[in-house]
């Protein structure tokens, strides 16, 4: 994009900073396109500095603040670099080494962290009904507070994976598929499918296909959900895919065959996740009081997934595929058979020709994060990025 184009793209795209000035991040389809289009073309710009080694420094103080609840390594480390582009030192609160460990409630705790904090990133995945909950309480006594005087900015409160969506991945991933396609537009007519993917594992969150689902299908693709049986997803991000679906003139279709999606696939998405029903039992043992059943609920689920052992993403597979050449996700990491598994998600061969690939669409998100927290959070975001837009051009 010739760099006159570029700041006319900003100029079109500012109704997007407007409208998430202020604003959390915690589900995407509670954002308009114009808002998804901004965030997508500013992580682009940034990129685009960074590459040509202009600076990005958009604060002189503040802390971004990361409370990980579950595993993680791409979305924390690209949390912090997102936050370090733009000026904002980063600390991660362990609740094992905080009072939160001794009964602090989170109503407490959100107040306490947000002392000269911009941006709260959280990851709470592994409940079904509580990450999302989780997040909009800690949203909520930010609100509290900021309201009463006690903090000197209300920060923005970004989700870094919950129950429901996992929006830094899927904007990344939808930032990989404009750059592979040659723009959002490009991805008009193209056939994505996200299909489960057989994992020696039983527990991993439903939110990564939620929020691709939710999310791709908004820009007039024709998007193929391919599961067993059993393995449905939640209801909210399915209604939002069925929604945008038909606003953007594509399609959501539900298969049983991982086969029939790949069929003249452009874009294919294998991923393992837990059934709906899976989570919510989990849910109601640990909330119950009957965390020892779990591991009961392990057993039954893992024999649940060996009935679907065939359900891999192989060569045979993508050859079904459009001209035998579909662009492979992963979020990352991925069940590879042979390599991390007896038997996974991927052939050994589909993903080391993918490897690097996939690493690519994992590099997109420091600039997704720090895209967010530009928009979010700093008042003049779109002259930054005119001023940032009119340097390339000098050094172009």
């Amino acid at each position: 994009m010739a760099d006159a184009r570029l700041k006319d793209r900003i100029d079109q795209l500012a109704g997007g900073a407007a409208s998430l000035a202020g604003r959390d991040v915690l589900l995407t389809w509670q954002h308009e396109d114009v808002a998804i289009r901004f965030v997508l073309l500013a992580a682009r710009i940034l990129e685009r500095a960074v590459r040509a080694g202009l600076p990005t420094r958009a604060f002189d103080r503040g802390l971004g603040i990361s409370i990980f609840r579950d595993k993680s390594t791409r979305t924390r480390y690209a949390f912090r670099a997102g936050c370090n582009l733009l000026g904002l030192a980063t600390e991660e609160l362990d609740e094992s080494t905080s009072q939160v460990a001794h009964g602090e409630t989170v109503r407490e705790t959100a107040a306490m962290i947000g002392f000269l904090t911009e941006i709260v990133g959280i990851r709470d995945d592994m409940f079904l009904g509580e990450g999302h909950r989780y997040m909009t309480e800690v949203a909520a006594s930010l609100d509290e507070s900021a309201r009463a005087g006690i903090l000197l900015q209300r920060p923005a409160v970004i989700n870094l994976q919950c129950d429901l969506d996992h929006p830094t991945q899927s904007l990344a991933d939808l930032r990989h598929l404009a750059a592979t396609f040659n723009g959002l537009e490009g991805l008009a007519g193209k056939r994505i499918a996200i299909t489960w993917a057989h994992s020696p594992s039983y527990g991993k969150p439903m939110s990564v296909p939620q929020g691709a689902v939710s999310l791709f299908s908004r820009f007039g693709t024709h998007v193929v959900l391919a599961h067993p049986p059993g393995y449905e997803l939640a209801e909210e991000p399915l209604e939002a895919a069925r929604r945008s679906a038909r606003e953007s003139g594509g399609s959501l279709t539900v298969a049983d065959s991982m086969d029939a999606a790949f069929e003249g696939a452009d874009v294919v998405y294998p991923k393992s996740w837990a059934p709906v029903a899976v989570m919510r039992e989990r849910t109601a043992l640990r909330t119950g009081g009957r965390s020892a059943q779990l591991a009961d609920l392990e057993r039954a689920a893992l024999a649940q997934n060996a009935q679907h052992e065939p359900w891999e993403c192989t060569a045979a597979r993508m050859r079904r595929t459009r001209g035998g050449r579909a662009l492979y996700m992963h979020c990352l990491p991925a069940d590879i058979t042979g390599v991390n598994c007896r038997a996974g998600e991927v052939s050994r061969d589909v993903f080391e020709a993918a490897r690097l690939d996939t690493y690519r669409e994992a590099a997109y998100k420091p600039f997704v994060v720090a895209a967010l927290v530009l928009a979010t959070r700093v008042p003049d975001a779109v002259d930054r990025l005119r001023r940032l837009a009119d340097r390339l051009e000098r050094v172009s």
